[in-house]
């Protein structure tokens, strides 16, 4: 990974954060708000469980980077082989852009919820419950697993590296550019609420991660022309 890899990551990911996350994931971060945070509390405790929430799913996002960095790597031979994974990777950015946009339904598509399994049911229900500081980054965690299309584009992109580690960096850098959208939720929800804010932040996250999966494609192309050339190189 090179530094402008990972700046297109995290521009990618804060900015996406503040149209696709706060629609995907709004309504529980308002939930666990109004049910767990006691206004009683002070402002640093306050402060603390929106922290530690987020460091929970940080935590999942580090750990599914690392399993598909190192499953993308495990699945790489050769250099057809490692071309042909940057190409489906590159092209489900593409897909996730153009749903992004609305052109498809390939989000809609791919995000199925976890309501119907009963052990991650009952276990969310009591982390919502609870007042411990603790449960919030359970919760955290939790929210992490949740299915979802931008998620899948950055475990992708983790898959795409061939390395456990770069793997666990880019869903670490991802999730750590959604905490601003997600901390500030609770304090600016009025801005937020403002479809044209964000219609425009969702399609400016949609072109770039269109450009970035146009990107990818054209380095699969590179990897498959090149014999010296693999995806274990750049790392």
């Amino acid at each position: 990974m090179d530094n402008i890899n990972l700046l297109s990551i995290i521009a990618i990911a804060f900015v996406g954060s503040f149209g696709h996350c706060i629609g995907m994931c709004g309504g529980i971060v308002m939930a666990y708000s109004t049910a767990k945070v006691d206004s009683r509390w002070s402002h640093l405790i306050q402060v603390s469980s929106h922290i530690l929430y987020s460091l929970g799913r940080v935590l999942t996002y580090t750990i599914l980077g690392v399993m598909f960095g190192y499953l993308g790597g495990v699945a790489t031979f050769s250099n057809t082989a490692d071309g042909i994974l940057l190409f489906i990777a590159g092209i489900a950015m593409v897909l996730t852009g153009a749903s992004l946009l609305g052109k498809i339904k390939f989000l809609t598509i791919i995000e199925h919820s976890l309501s119907a399994n009963t052990l991650y049911q009952n276990t969310f229900k009591a982390m919502l419950k609870s007042k411990s500081l603790i449960s919030f980054f359970i919760l955290g965690m939790l929210n992490g697993l949740m299915p979802c299309g931008f998620v899948y584009f950055f475990a992708i992109t983790a898959a795409s590296t061939a390395s456990p580690f770069w793997g666990g960096v880019v869903m670490m850098l991802f999730g750590l550019s959604t905490i601003p959208a997600m901390f500030s939720l609770g304090y600016f929800v009025g801005i937020f609420k403002q479809s044209s804010f964000r219609a425009l932040m969702v399609k400016l996250a949609a072109i770039a991660v269109v450009i970035y999966g146009l990107l990818t494609i054209h380095s699969g192309y590179g990897y498959i022309t090149d014999p010296t050339k693999t995806l274990r190189d750049c790392h």
